[in-house]
């Protein structure tokens, strides 16, 4: 945007995020220019957030009752990454809400501190048979509130 005042969004840094997760580019997720292409931040931030929900939530994203929709997501690119370019994508919780949960993930090469991309995530969950929102599962909401900034500040030996 010619002539805008808006500042760039600073990247997070790895101390942002609670928990990371190694994701391997692929080789169908470089584009033309040389470097992954934008869509493919978004297939790892689901593949993160959705591991992390069935490790340690225990969701069952095959027959479980509740299931997340992401409803809302954006992204802003910092740094490029390509393949073959082992990457960790860090997972945090922003806002925690009663059938809701915001997402932070940052997108990092695996020897930078700085993240790749930085990211927002929205999950509604719902009931699988109906499709209609539903509390968030004691289990998961849990889990989530592990990866809440309150939280880990006062839980010892988390990141």
């Amino acid at each position: 945007m010619s002539g805008s005042n808006q500042q760039r969004p600073t990247p997070g840094t790895r101390d942002d995020y609670a928990v990371y997760y190694p994701v391997t580019t692929r080789w169908a997720d470089n584009d033309a220019y040389g470097h992954v292409n934008n869509v493919a931040f978004y297939a790892f931030f689901d593949t993160a957030v959705n591991r992390f929900l069935v490790e340690a939530g225990g969701l069952d994203i095959h027959a479980g009752p509740v299931i997340g929709y992401v409803v809302r997501s954006g992204c802003d690119y910092h740094a490029p990454v390509a393949y073959p370019q082992d990457l960790e994508v860090g997972v945090r919780v922003d806002r925690l809400g009663g059938s809701s949960v915001t997402y932070g993930v940052g997108v990092f090469a695996a020897d930078s501190a700085s993240a790749a991309a930085d990211g927002h995530f929205v999950h509604v969950f719902v009931d699988r048979g109906s499709g209609r929102p539903t509390p968030i599962p004691g289990a998961i909401r849990d889990a989530l509130a592990t990866l809440c900034p309150d939280v880990r500040e006062r839980s010892p030996g988390t990141k």
